[in-house]
């Protein structure tokens, strides 16, 4: 088996001409990132964290090579249990060359090729070697620790996903910090508020926002209050986008004075009763929390459609975010138009991005944010980037003909992370180089305009400056 890397790590990976070669080296390739949605933890970018090997760095939290080693039919021990990292590492190893045609290949490759200088496939033959020449680095390489991997790659503004509880102790250290080059700023993500189905885990949870917030929550307006009370919270350490992740926006459920006198009464009751409409509960505060945002200027992301920990008797083991979340089939569409028209109606409506899950859903969701563009801004609502199971090649080259067939590619805020490594970067890179083969192809028959200047000026724009302007960063460059 060949351990050296030839097509795949050149400068013309996925870039099918010299014209798209030309489009991504003058215009994408220096562009700065603005990553607007990951799991990176605040922590290991407050203390520099240098880790301790590759093992801790690149497989303890990817589920998405999780899911890859379970279907070979590697042992969880060598996943996730107690196995030693350099079990783990060779098990992953061993995995690699199967995952050809999967993004785990592409992602890995470029991976160790711009984190630590690796020209070679992964392979059990080349794992030693590899093993040893990306731990020596992460041991001694100046810039291989946390901040150093997001100031090598370019990273000038990154968010992270924080629960309302969260004290931010670190994003105030940060903060405070005149050593970091680059902002990291947090992000609210209400999520543990809407699971009202399960009593006792949404009482406890109830218990802590209490706490945190200051405000002894007994009915409808005090939980609304003690969440006000974290958004100014929030909004004062830097965050400026809020993020929800849902497998359906909700109906509108009227929240009727007998539902609020049910509400009291159930969180009286301390877990001892059920609340007979989630449903409308849900819409209800999550009306409440974007007309929140709109007062702050915010972002507010939807990120739609999964179905998640499917695997009962593994996620009871693992716990959430191990691998077991697929595509869901839900309706999407009637709930979106009437959730955001709601708020509209109102002009209560903030800046919005839908991020879809489900590719038969695309033109739905690229149409829908037409509905509810005023003409105040430049794509006021749009479409996020192909996410979690679409961020790959088919699926960016659809969601970008998706966008550009029912709405404004240019206007395009570009791709994210939406990863708990600090290696995920490189997803940064592999969408820019689509969209430059992408529009290279369409300029070469003819279909746009043949002009490097123009079209390379929209590369620009989606790789960098609509980001920056959407989220109103003139500060970073």
């Amino acid at each position: 088996m060949s351990t050296e890397a030839h097509f795949l790590l050149s400068k013309q990976f996925l870039l099918q001409s010299d014209l798209a070669e030309r489009l991504y080296f003058n215009y994408a390739v220096d562009q700065p990132i603005i990553d607007f949605h990951s799991h990176l933890s605040p922590s290991d970018l407050a203390t520099d964290k240098r880790f301790e090997n590759l093992t801790s760095l690149w497989l303890n939290h990817d589920h998405y090579k999780w899911r890859a080693m379970r279907t070979l039919g590697i042992n969880e021990r060598l996943i996730t249990g107690d196995a030693s990292d350099e079990e783990k590492f060779y098990a992953w190893a061993k995995t690699v060359p199967h995952t050809i045609r999967n993004p785990l290949f592409h992602w890995s490759c470029l991976e160790l090729k711009n984190s630590f200088g690796v020209t070679e496939y992964l392979n059990p033959t080349s794992a030693a070697k590899i093993y040893e020449q990306c731990n020596e680095q992460l041991e001694n390489g100046s810039s291989h620790t946390a901040r150093g991997f997001l100031s090598s790659y370019g990273v000038v503004y990154q968010a992270t996903t924080d629960d309302p509880c969260d004290d931010l102790s670190f994003h105030s250290v940060m903060r405070q910090d005149p050593s970091m080059t680059f902002k990291v700023a947090p992000t609210f993500r209400p999520d543990k508020c809407f699971q009202i189905q399960d009593t006792l885990t949404f009482i406890t949870y109830i218990r802590k926002l209490s706490l945190v917030s200051g405000v002894d929550i007994t009915d409808m307006d005090s939980l609304l209050q003690a969440l006000k009370t974290r958004v100014d919270y929030f909004s004062s350490l830097g965050c400026i986008i809020s993020d929800h992740g849902l497998t359906q926006i909700p109906l509108n459920h009227q929240f009727s004075k007998a539902l609020e006198y049910e509400f009291k009464a159930f969180l009286a009751a301390d877990g001892k009763m059920s609340f007979s409409n989630p449903k409308a509960y849900t819409f209800y505060v999550l009306v409440a929390l974007s007309k929140m945002y709109h007062q702050k200027g915010w972002v507010q992301q939807f990120h739609l459609g999964a179905i998640r920990n499917n695997n009962s008797r593994l996620s009871a083991k693992l716990g959430a975010d191990a691998g077991f979340d697929s595509i869901g089939d839900y309706s999407q569409a009637e709930r979106l138009s009437t959730f955001l028209n709601h708020l509209d109606a109102t002009d209560q409506l903030t800046k919005t991005i839908l991020y879809n899950l489900n590719p038969s859903d695309n033109a739905m969701v690229a149409t829908m944010t037409g509905n509810f563009n005023d003409g105040s801004m430049k794509a006021k609502v749009q479409m996020g980037p192909a996410w979690w199971f679409l961020d790959q090649k088919n699926g960016i080259e659809q969601h970008l003909d998706d966008i550009s067939a029912m709405g404004l590619l240019s206007t395009f805020i570009g791709m994210i992370t939406d990863s708990r490594s600090l290696l995920s970067f490189s997803r940064h890179e592999y969408f820019r180089r689509i969209l430059c083969n992408t529009l290279a192809n369409d300029m070469k028959r003819g279909i746009i305009p043949n002009d490097e200047n123009w079209i390379g000026s929209i590369v620009e724009n989606i790789c960098f400056k609509n980001a920056r302007d959407y989220f109103e960063l003139n500060s970073v460059n």
